[in-house]
C-alpha cells in the first residue's frame, strides 16, 4: 500500500491528525519518515499503531501506560503476565475511579435533596461549596449501589 500523509493516517486510524503530532511529540510513536518537502508519511503498520493506542485510550489508559502497552505488543517475546499485570493495575484504578464518582455523585444528590430550589436565596449547595477547608464530605455510597461498578 502507498504511503499516507498525516490527514489520510488520522481519516484511517480514527486518531486526529493534532494527537497523532502530540503521540510523536512525546514518544508514543516513532517519527514517521517525510518527503523531500517535509510532510510526514505514515506506512500501514504506523496507522495499525495509531489504532491500537486510540482503542487503548479509549479504555482509560494513560500515555504512559499505552507506551507500555505499544512495547508489549511489538515485543513478541513478552510473556502475556506483564500484560495481564499492567490491565489488572487499571482495572482496579477504574474501580477507585468508579468508588470516587459515585461518592460525588451522592454527596451531590444530598445537597440537591436538602436545597428547596426556590425564589429563596438560601442554598446548601452554594453554602457546601463555600464551607473552608477540604470540599464537601462525601456521603456513604450504599453497597448496593456500587454493585454495578464492581469488576472483580
Amino acid at each position: 500500500m502507498q504511503a499516507m500523509n498525516i490527514g489520510e493516517a488520522a481519516k484511517a486510524s480514527g486518531v486526529s491528525a493534532k494527537m497523532i503530532r502530540h503521540y510523536e511529540g512525546v514518544g508514543l510513536v516513532a517519527a514517521p519518515t517525510r518527503t523531500d518537502s517535509g510532510y510526514r508519511q505514515y506506512t500501514e503498520a504506523e496507522v495499525h499503531t495509531l489504532r491500537f493506542i486510540r482503542q487503548a485510550r479509549d479504555l482509560g489508559f494513560s500515555i504512559q501506560e499505552i507506551g507500555e502497552l505499544v512495547n508489549l505488543w511489538q515485543n513478541r517475546r513478552r510473556p502475556s503476565r506483564l500484560v495481564k499485570a499492567l490491565a489488572q493495575s487499571h482495572i482496579e484504578a477504574l474501580e477507585q475511579k468508579a468508588q470516587e464518582l459515585l461518592a460525588m455523585k451522592s454527596t451531590l444528590e444530598h445537597l440537591v435533596h436538602c436545597c428547596h430550589g426556590d425564589d429563596r436565596p438560601e442554598c446548601p449547595i452554594l453554602d457546601s461549596l463555600a464551607e473552608p477547608g477540604p470540599p464537601a464530605k462525601a456521603v456513604k455510597v450504599p453497597a448496593r449501589a456500587r454493585r454495578g461498578f464492581s469488576v472483580r
